[in-house]
Formats: structure tokens, sequence, C-alpha cells
């Protein structure tokens, strides 16, 4: 089955100072600053950092499920299924959701995969408490935001495609912050780059909340 869809994404000054009233941004970066806070004190490994931050995108792909779910209204421009262009249905709004939820979870599954054989020695309880964040904030995002989400009236192919624009470049920039910290010789040297790293994986995230604040419509 090949899923098709085009969008571009631009931001505005104006749209970017309308963050600082807006409590699921203020969450996203105190969430990010407990986990940078704490891996620097408890020295954490790249390893835990980056199973840490996996917890993460199973949040974003639980709720992001119930997002798609939850739609009223939506649209299918430029959106295709199999080449075919679709009607915003019931059936096509179920459709997506459920091959987001299938192709999403394996994705982070197969990598999930990938960082346990890379990283054995590392306790999966331990992560608990800050996958628990992580799922916290998510559902706050989810609940808080339905406030503005309801005025708007998303393509449903931008809002499907979102999450993976998201999550590469976090752990594109974690892969290569565990890269330059294998690089540095000292312990106090490379807790500084691995929080480095991390801040810009904080940066990110904003970036992408800001889209995500801006809606998904045509």
């Amino acid at each position: 089955m090949e899923i098709t869809f085009k969008q571009s994404y631009f931001f505005r000054e104006n749209e970017i100072k309308l963050l600082y009233s807006d409590w699921s941004f203020r969450l996203l970066i105190l969430s990010n600053l407990i986990i940078i806070i704490l891996a620097l004190i408890e020295r954490w490994s790249v390893g835990f950092v980056m199973l840490t931050y996996l917890s993460q995108n199973f949040a974003i792909g639980a709720f992001w499920f119930l997002k798609i779910l939850s739609l009223k209204e939506f649209s299918t421009e430029k959106f295709t299924i199999n080449d075919k262009p679709v009607d915003p249905t019931l059936e096509t709004k179920l459709q997506v959701a459920f091959i987001f939820l299938i192709h999403f979870g394996m994705f982070n599954v197969i990598y999930s995969l990938g960082l346990r054989s890379t990283f054995p020695d590392i306790k999966l309880a331990a992560i608990y408490p800050f996958a628990i964040i992580f799922f916290v904030y998510q559902c706050f995002s989810f609940f808080y935001n339905k406030k503005w989400e309801s005025n708007k009236k998303p393509n449903i192919g931008s809002l499907m495609f979102f999450p993976y624009i998201r999550i590469i470049p976090m752990h594109l920039t974690l892969i290569l912050g565990g890269y330059f910290v294998s690089l540095v010789g000292s312990t106090f040297s490379s807790r500084i780059v691995l929080g480095i790293f991390m801040l810009l994986k904080t940066f990110a995230d904003v970036c992408m909340h800001t889209v995500e604040r801006k809606g998904f419509s045509d």
C-alpha cells in the first residue's frame, strides 16, 4: 500500500510568540529540562538517553493515533492511497489511523530492538519513570490543544506524516551526540557534549511544536 502526500511548512514570528502563553509548550520545555538535568547529575550513558527518548516516541504515537481518530472534519487534498485520491469519510479516517498505528509502531519497535542489541546491559525498569513523564505530557497536550484544534480543519495526510518529521531529526541528533561523546576523553567533557546534544534535541522539539501549534490545514 502506497501513501503519498506533499506539504510545506513556514514559520511566522507572530505565531512563535504565541508559544509563551501556551501551557503545552511550557510543559514540553519543563519535561525536557528535567531529563537533561537528571542525565547530567546521574551521568547517564548515551544508550540510556536514547532509550529514554524512545519512550517519548511511543507516547507520541499513541496519542497521535487518538488524534487522528478524534477528527470530526478533515481535508484529503493532495493525499492519496495506492495512487488514488480519497474522500474525507469515516472509512478514510479509520484506515489512515490504523495504518499509522501499525507502521509507526513497527518503526519504533524495530528501532528499540536495535538499541537493545547495542546496549544490552541497560535495565528497562529504570526508564519507566521518565517514560511516565513523557506519557503524562502527551496526555495533557492531547486534551489541552483540542481547544484550538477544533477551530481548524486539518489535512489528514499532513497530520499522519508529521510524527515522522518530528522524531527522525531528534534521533539523528542523539546518534551524532553519541558519536561525539565517544570521541571525548574525559567523563566531564563527555557529559557536557551529551548535554549540548540533548539541548539541540529540545530545540528540535520546540520547532516541531511550533509547526504543530499552527495546525495542519490546507
